[in-house]
């Protein structure tokens, strides 16, 4: 049914405007309800309806580039000019302000403004504005405050299975970013469903990563290039250099050929601050140190052989596992090997043996990280088995000037505070961050963190100093923000920290002087002293001496001597007795009496026998055979037959041509068979 209403109005009357009036409500159109039609609907009690008055939005996200704002003053060297003045024209502005300087309004400004200024200058000088009248009270109330962190974010490793974080890198731009390299460094890992993709990861968006680099092999070690917030150095597992460039995506720009790369996994990849910010150099466990350009990546620029014996050779190098560069040392840098020892490198060296400066005996296993102080760059801290050691540069043949106690967990990465000279981290393999303070405590952490229960490999620290990232062996990645007392500045805490640096160098340089003036004067007696020939005779009786208190002292202590001690007699070389004395004249023994009568019991039913007697076991060990119980008619067995004469006594049982003399060498007896039995 069509309902229609029509509304008639003349022609004249178009185009007028409405005039709207009130009255009652009228019913136009009343439509009684069909009872047939219900059969055709389903009742439906209550019934909702919802009512939106706004439009209907749909949330979508746009990638977009960030718009780089810069804020720059404007120096204002001209005032306002009328429009005929040309400024530039030197002529025009010259006579039009000596028109202004003529007239009359022009004085009394300046007098007015002048004394207006003088006032303001005057008022300036009496009373500093900006003076702090308690600054020593506030520097102790930030004292005061405990050494507390917070867990700000964790990143996982999105992908199955789980992989190593080996390294971490904080984006240049105030730290919004950090580079994440995942890969899985257990001996020979062949699993066919691990994957090789390492991730960047915006710190507001935690759960998914910004941007996926794809490389050829697993990275090892990824780090950004501070001239340039766009380009990534990645080193990989089958030692090729990739390079990355974020605004292109996730894969490789350039990459180095295989036959031109390291041999082994890329363990240390730097940026050098060059002209066009497009050098770096690597390090790998294959021997080799390279040069690289990312214009030219076919080959490598330099190599250097870590041959500490500097003669070049790849088969005596030691295997690079860690790198340090520091800008403000361009042609040094430092190299941690696995052998436990650190190089020092120049690469403006004319030869490559002289490329290799200094040497430091460091650590017992692999220097994990080695790392130049921010302040000071000549000290450096490096970390390898069970503690962290402090070096510099000033003593070369000396040890370390600081260390930390031995941990009972190995320590596998280290770095320093960005903000103050004396802090520095640690991280060990029972998942713990160690905070150090040397101005607070020098013997314990300041602060010792419980990060995860699996070993922590990385450490990574952004440049406020406020924030720490740590990765775990299971590619979690943990974000650590400390208090404020780790990250500022304290007043003269830099000049502390130098004269505590020079202390202890001038102390182990003191010990080392003092070890160097003892060994010459050890040296000098024993060209002075003349040499002594030694009667082998009294060397015999001082072993044998000192043989036998041995054995007194240790039956002594297991508790199996008597107080009591009995003289006993002997033949030649019977019992520890003289053998250059015959029967009955041997020097007193302290032996059990219980043993005693039990030999003269042994010997009586022997002699009752008489029989060929034969050298017992225990006998055999004596040099030469006893002589009280075996008897010049008693049979030896054959040569070999009895190890332990042999061995012990280096002479052929049987033979008596072969008797060692007495009074050649000391014998050599054992505890256990010093009595015939």
């Amino acid at each position: 049914m069509e309902i229609k209403y029509e509304y008639t109005r003349k022609r004249s009357e178009f185009g007028r405007p409405c005039s709207f009036s009130d009255f009652l409500a009228e019913v136009t159109v009343d439509i009684p309800p069909d009872p047939s039609l219900a059969d055709d609907f389903i009742p439906q009690d209550p019934v909702d309806f919802a009512v939106q008055e706004g439009p209907v939005m749909a949330l979508h996200e746009v990638n977009t580039d960030r718009v780089q704002v810069s804020i720059q003053g404007v120096n204002h060297l001209e005032g306002g000019w009328p429009k005929h003045v040309d400024p530039k024209n030197s002529e025009l502005t010259t006579r039009y302000r000596e028109e202004v300087e003529r007239e009359e309004v022009y004085t009394r400004t300046v007098q007015r403004l002048g004394s207006l200024m003088e006032h303001y200058i005057r008022q300036n000088n009496t009373i500093d504005i900006y003076e702090e009248y308690f600054e020593e009270e506030e520097e102790e109330d930030e004292e005061e405050e405990p050494p507390s962190y917070k867990t700000i974010n964790v990143l996982r490793d999105p992908n199955q299975p789980k992989r190593m974080a080996t390294r971490l890198s904080w984006h240049p731009d105030a730290n919004k970013a950090v580079a994440v390299a995942y890969c899985s460094m257990e001996f020979q890992d062949s699993r066919k469903d691990m994957c090789f993709d390492s991730y960047i990861w915006e710190l507001e968006k935690p759960y998914s990563p910004e941007l996926t680099l794809k490389p050829s092999s697993p990275a090892v070690t990824l780090e950004y290039n501070s001239k340039d917030w766009y380009h990534v150095l990645g080193g990989c597992y089958n030692g090729q250099i990739v390079f990355w460039d974020t605004r292109k995506g996730g894969l490789p720009v350039e990459m180095t050929p295989v036959e031109f790369s390291h041999r082994d996994p890329v363990y240390g990849a730097c940026w050098l601050p060059s002209r066009t910010g497009t050098e770096c150099f690597s390090g790998s466990t294959d021997g080799q140190v390279l040069w690289w350009d990312i214009r030219k990546m076919s080959q490598p620029s330099e190599r250097l052989i870590l041959d500490i014996t500097r003669e070049d050779q790849l088969k005596k190098a030691l295997g690079a596992i860690s790198l340090d560069f520091a800008p403000t040392m361009p042609t040094k840098f430092l190299v941690g090997t696995e052998q436990g020892i650190i190089i020092s490198c120049n690469r403006d060296a004319k030869t490559p043996p002289e490329k290799i400066a200094n040497i430091f005996g460091s650590h017992i296993g692999a220097v994990y990280r080695v790392t130049r102080n921010p302040f000071f760059p000549k000290v450096f801290l490096s970390v390898g088995d069970w503690t962290a050691r402090i070096w510099t540069e000033e003593l070369m043949d000396s040890s370390s000037i600081m260390e930390t106690k031995y941990h009972t967990p190995y320590l596998l990465d280290t770095c320093w505070s960005p903000m103050k000279p004396a802090v520095f981290f640690t991280s060990k393999s029972d998942g713990t961050v160690d905070i150090w303070d040397f101005l607070f405590h020098q013997k314990e952490p300041a602060l010792s963190i419980k990060v995860s229960i699996e070993p922590l490999l990385s450490l990574c620290v952004q440049d406020n100093g406020r924030i720490i990232g740590c990765s775990t062996r299971m590619g979690t990645v943990f974000l650590l923000e400390i208090s404020s007392g780790f990250c500022t500045l304290r007043k003269n805490e830099k000049t502390l920290t130098s004269s505590m640096f020079e202390r202890e160098a001038r102390r182990e340089k003191v010990l080392q002087e003092k070890y160097r003036e003892r060994l010459l004067r050890e040296q000098e007696r024993a060209q002075a002293r003349p040499e002594e020939q030694e009667d082998p005779q009294e060397v015999f009786k001082q072993a044998q001496a000192d043989f036998l208190a041995n054995i007194k002292a240790e039956r002594r202590r297991r508790g199996m001597e008597d107080p009591g001690e009995v003289t006993g007699t002997g033949q030649s070389g019977h019992h520890g007795g003289d053998p250059t004395k015959g029967r009955g004249q041997g020097e007193p023994l302290s032996f059990r009496v219980k043993r005693a009568r039990q030999l003269q019991s042994r010997k009586s039913r022997r002699k009752s026998r008489r029989m060929p007697r034969s050298v017992s076991s225990s006998c055999t060990f004596l040099s030469p055979p006893c002589q009280s119980c075996c008897r010049d008619e008693a049979t030896v067995p054959k040569p070999g037959s009895s190890p332990g004469l042999s061995v012990l006594l280096r002479w052929q049982v049987g033979d008596p041509a072969q008797l060692p003399d007495p009074t050649a060498a000391p014998w050599l007896l054992h505890p256990d068979f010093l009595w015939c039995e």
